[in-house]
């Protein structure tokens, strides 16, 4: 690791701490107030442990047990929705505390009244937000492809997930509901559009998960394509080769012709574009001897790059990666980073549609996005 690298990391913990500091020090004056007969130090401990979870867990990982990191990591990743909407919310407040001391009330009431709407607040946030995220929707769409597919075929309904971030907050009960809901729609294709993982390949392994996972069945078959997650975990291979042992087919700059009848393609992570290996092909090198009279699906996680895949002749392009966002407002981020971060668009004849994902990367909080399956019925001309 070189030394630009060693110094962003440690100016992006500095900066952490010092958010954390600040937060904290107004949650010390809301507990002296609102408390005063318990000590400050119960707060301190407490708050500490939440905010610093999520680092101790990704910092030790090599070095904790299997069990300890996760319990970690799951406290941690609460602290990180805490952090991200009290430095949203109590910026506020210590404004609207300084506007009720300049109209004369008192210090201590001033504190008290901003403090207790801060905690409604974060509470009204954590109900609505872990709903959004346990609760889970099927947006469907009916879709036309002007191209003739093989074997007679005029329809074809595919099931669809992304992101579902399988790891310490996301598991096998969550996963058991996905396949719960596949099952039910019962596809004659299903999608994984990246982002299986969450970062690290332990979790799927120590809690048996491909039990789970090879419940996902269709006739036509089941695919996925690498996301940007699968390479942080630095296991792609062996995820590819435990997906496949389930009879899942993880497709890197592949291409697989389904019964003759219309193709699906699948690229790399654009985090293969970075890496030492050599990138990853263009969907028109993809594509190159396919036969694209034929429809063509194409998985790609990332949402970049629509006008050279409409070009290519894709006829539908499966996204994920933007989980909209995740938490408002940090969707009117994704919005300015992609043309498309959520939903359905039409790109010259192709469709394009990005899920908001299965599962959740951080806090289990999803605020102004819902955890989601798409269905998909396509006819064909």
């Amino acid at each position: 690791m070189n030394g630009r690298i060693m110094a962003s990391i440690a100016a992006a913990i500095f900066v952490f701490l010092g958010l954390n500091l600040y937060l904290g020090w107004n949650g010390h004056l809301f507990w002296e107030t609102a408390f005063p007969s318990v000590r400050a130090g119960w707060f301190w401990a407490v708050y500490w442990i939440f905010a610093l979870s999520y680092l101790a867990a990704a910092l030790l990982r090599n070095f904790l047990p299997y069990r300890a990191g996760a319990v970690l990591k799951v406290i941690g990743s609460y602290g990180l929705g805490l952090l991200f909407y009290s430095l949203i919310l109590i910026p506020l407040a210590d404004i609207a505390a300084w506007v009720m001391r300049l109209s004369g009330v008192e210090r201590e009431q001033s504190i008290l009244i901003s403090g207790w709407t801060v905690v409604a607040l974060l509470a009204l946030v954590f109900l609505i937000g872990s709903y959004n995220a346990w609760n889970t929707v099927i947006r469907s769409y009916e879709l036309v492809v002007p191209k003739s597919a093989g074997d007679g075929r005029r329809e074809l309904r595919i099931a669809v997930a992304s992101d579902l971030h399988l790891g310490a907050v996301v598991g096998k009960k969550q996963l058991a509901r996905l396949a719960d809901s596949m099952d039910e729609l019962k596809p004659d294709l299903i999608l994984l559009a990246g982002d299986v993982l969450d970062d690290s390949i332990e979790p799927f392994i120590k809690e048996n998960m491909a039990d789970v996972m090879q419940r996902l069945k269709a006739p036509l078959g089941v695919f996925a394509c690498l996301g940007n997650h699968e390479y942080i975990g630095g296991h792609v291979g062996e995820y590819i080769k435990r997906m496949q042992a389930i009879g899942i087919e993880v497709l890197t700059d592949k291409v697989v012709e389904i019964g003759s009848s219309f193709y699906v393609a699948g690229r790399k992570d654009r985090a293969e574009e970075h890496s030492p290996q050599g990138g990853r092909l263009s969907v028109e090198q993809l594509l190159d001897e396919a036969d694209r009279t034929k429809p063509v699906i194409l998985l790609d996680h990332q949402p970049y790059g629509l006008a050279a895949a409409s070009a290519a002749g894709v006829d539908l392009m499966l996204s994920g990666h933007t989980h909209r966002g995740q938490m408002a407002p940090a969707h009117l981020v994704t919005r300015k980073l992609f043309e498309l971060d959520w939903g359905y668009l039409r790109k010259g004849a192709m469709h394009v549609i990005v899920s908001s994902g299965y599962g959740l990367w951080g806090p289990p909080v999803r605020l102004g996005s819902r955890s989601e399956i798409i269905d998909i019925k396509l006819k064909f001309a």
